[in-house]
């Protein structure tokens, strides 16, 4: 390949933020073949269909560049459960696979350069306790903490709600004073929104 292709790539890297898509390349002039080639020759990561990385930019990748790739492969996918907690600090422990959920009826695959575990949620369950990251690389959406926990119970994985519920600074005695007055939306605020969500999810009980 010319030089003048390398040197047009450089040039990219101050414009884009390290992700750049198909159409983006085509735009600024490049050939699907270069884009191949570039690819081969390790100056571009696929990320996912019609996404790319551009390796030698400069720039490392964000600490969550899985969930920002996990959303440009499928924006409408969730984080959720044990790496919902790990990437919003309340969880110490990586996992090993990366959790995301998904509507029942969304059928579009989520094929990355990392495992991951997919769960389809119905429609009422999907929607609750969603929130919105931006970063300078890209968005994802996330669940929060106590519902990702309630999840987590509502799935069986009861050992890793445990240990979780425990890392994220919920006492044993704190919940069960909580229980104590009918699940009531006391201080601290947490634990008013994880006996919320509970009911939303008909595990109260459990």
């Amino acid at each position: 390949m010319r030089n003048s292709t390398y040197c047009k790539l450089e040039g990219l890297y101050e414009k884009y933020t390290g992700y750049i898509g198909t159409r983006e390349l085509l735009e600024e002039g490049f050939t699907n073949r270069q884009i191949a080639a570039l690819t081969e020759e390790e100056y571009l990561e696929k990320i996912c269909h019609g996404c790319y990385w551009m390796v030698r930019c400069g720039t490392r990748k964000p600490p969550d560049y899985k969930c920002i790739e996990v959303s440009l492969s499928n924006p409408r996918a969730v984080i959720c459960l044990e790496s919902a907690c790990f990437y919003q600090g309340a969880a110490k422990q990586e996992p090993q696979i990366l959790a995301v959920a998904t509507e029942r009826t969304d059928r579009s695959a989520i094929k990355m350069n990392f495992p991951v575990e997919r769960h389809y949620f119905s429609r009422n369950y999907y929607s609750i306790a969603q929130k919105k990251v931006d970063t300078a690389f890209g968005s994802y959406l996330i669940y929060d903490v106590e519902r990702s926990i309630c999840d987590l119970i509502r799935l069986g994985k009861m050992e890793e709600a445990e240990i979780i519920f425990s890392e994220a600074g919920y006492g044993t005695q704190r919940l069960e004073g909580i229980l104590s007055v009918n699940g009531r939306d006391m201080e601290p605020e947490g634990c008013g929104r994880l006996l919320k969500y509970a009911e939303l999810l008909r595990i109260r009980r459990i």
